[in-house]
């Protein structure tokens, strides 16, 4: 499978292309025209982010240093606290050909896929919303790519595991060793997939929205059958989510506080001004 996907110097003349085109259709001031400009500067910021995201999967810290080390650390840890092992996972499917496949398509295409359709709808649908969880979504990205600048290996590189993807010619990844494989800790696929989901889950209203665990289950399950990742690297991103998630709302709520205090002093200072002015009336 070739990749297709398009590389940061393009996302981020896309991105460039879009604020200008946001940029341009503001001072217009055609009301007709204008009604396009949330959807460039939206399209624009996802562009920005996907463009980081291509970046940092192009560079490490330290290289190829210790990412092999820490991949067989995180294989002692899940063995040492019992989670299953990758290899039974993929095991499991390496004896039908159709299904390793379908494995291989879904992580291939789903990781942005699922996502793109999810911000379109978020956009479409709950505009008041979207703004909260594209900022969600942009910490989850940034906090991950920081910690993906330590190399850290995939299960398919190391001995006793089989790279599916390239096995049926449908990998997504540069030829040789590069940067781009060693940022497996933490799964984004992961950590995007659990986001979709809470998302969907908190904002609609539909008695149909609990369908989309079956996206985060899936990648998490095909994650691993492949050997893309460690369990652990689905752990941390889900772990990371939730921080972001904590942080925003205590952000938010520390914000909301020194609002009401700020509200709370005016309305006091300007009845005392209302007594004295009545005073001296």
């Amino acid at each position: 499978m070739q990749n297709e996907a398009l590389t940061w110097q393009q996302s981020g003349v896309l991105c460039a292309g879009l604020l200008a085109t946001a940029a341009t259709l503001h001072v217009s001031g055609r009301p007709r025209v204008r009604v396009l400009i949330p959807y460039a500067r939206e399209t624009a910021i996802i562009a920005g982010l996907y463009a980081l995201w291509q970046l940092a999967g192009t560079m490490s810290v330290l290289g190829t240093s210790g990412a092999f080390a820490r991949a067989r650390w995180i294989e002692r840890v899940q063995h040492d606290v019992g989670l299953p092992a990758e290899r039974s996972v993929q095991n499991a499917i390496t004896g039908h050909p159709l299904l390793v496949q379908a494995c291989n398509y879904y992580y291939a295409t789903m990781h942005f896929g699922a996502l793109f359709v999810f911000l379109l709808w978020l956009f479409l649908r709950h505009r008041d919303r979207y703004p909260r969880i594209r900022l969600t979504l942009a910490l989850l990205t940034l906090v991950s790519l920081v910690i993906q600048l330590l190399p850290v290996a995939p299960p398919r590189l190391l001995p006793g595991y089989i790279d599916t993807a390239a096995q049926y010619g449908q990998s997504v990844y540069s030829l040789g060793l590069a940067p781009d494989q060693l940022s497996a800790m933490p799964s984004l696929h992961v950590g995007w997939a659990v986001l979709i989901a809470w998302s969907v889950v908190r904002v609609s209203d539909s008695p149909w929205r609990w369908l989309v665990v079956l996206h985060p289950a899936c990648t998490a399950y095909v994650v691993a059958a492949t050997a893309n990742h460690f369990w652990l690297d689905g752990v941390v991103a889900v772990l990371v989510l939730g921080l972001c998630i904590v942080g925003q709302l205590t952000g938010r709520r520390a914000v909301d506080a020194r609002r009401t205090r700020r509200q709370s002093s005016a309305a006091g200072r300007n009845e005392v001004d209302a007594e004295i002015a009545e005073a001296v009336a």
